[in-house]
Parts: structure tokens; sequence; C-alpha cells
């Protein structure tokens, strides 16, 4: 198989596990679900990197979205750690977003995907 014809066969198994999870969370009026890393560098330090940027969830000492004890727990084996417990796993999260402050202002649901689902998807930069 060529590598443009694995590319896009990465890219469609992406898209169908996106929308998989989309039909799978419950839908309230005006949410958004995005996926990609949510990484948690430090502590009360939380924001989720997708293709359209970095959505900030919340910050040490600093606001945070509503709703943000519904983020997943990381999962053994599907969290990458870089500073000490603290790093980065992938994740879709729906709920709204706030395009001119770049935040997460409220999580309806979130769920945990494997990692490898975010390293194929070539439009997520690394995080």
């Amino acid at each position: 198989m060529s590598p443009r014809a694995l590319a896009k066969r990465r890219l469609r198994g992406f898209a169908l596990s996106t929308l998989a999870l989309c039909i799978a969370l419950p839908q309230p009026a005006a949410a958004e679900v995005r996926c990609g890393w949510l990484v948690h560098p430090t502590p009360g330090n939380l924001w989720l990197k997708d293709d359209r940027g970095d959505w900030l969830i919340s910050t040490q000492g600093g606001p945070y979205a509503e709703g943000v004890e519904r983020l997943p727990e990381p999962t053994p084996g599907q969290f990458v750690k870089s500073n000490g417990d603290y790093g980065y796993s992938c994740a879709c999260v729906q709920g709204a977003f706030d395009a001119k402050t770049t935040s997460v202002t409220r999580i309806d649901a979130a769920r945990a995907l494997p990692l490898s689902v975010c390293y194929r998807n070539d439009k997520l930069p690394r995080p």
C-alpha cells in the first residue's frame, strides 16, 4: 500500500472513530465535540489541543470550565507522563467553546480515546 493510500485510510479511520463518538455522546443544544490531546502538564493546568488550536480548560488558581470534573481519569497505558505524574492523553470533549478566548467554558461530556487515535491524526500537532 502506498504511503498516500495508507494516510487516506488512517484519516478515514479517525473520521469514523470521531463520528462514532459524536453519536455515542449525548448532544445538548449548541454543544461542540472536539477531539485531540488532553494536556495536563502541571497541577491545575489543563487544555485540549486539537487541529484548530489550544483550548484552555483550567489554570492553576484561575478560572476553569464548568463541568471539568467530567474529564476522564488517566487510563493506564493511554497516558504519557512528561512531568512526574502529569502529562497528556487523547480524548474528545463535548461542550461549549469560546473562539474569542480560545477556552472551554462548559464540559457536558468527555471520553478518553486510545493514544493511537491522536498519533494517527496528521492534523494534530504533537503535545
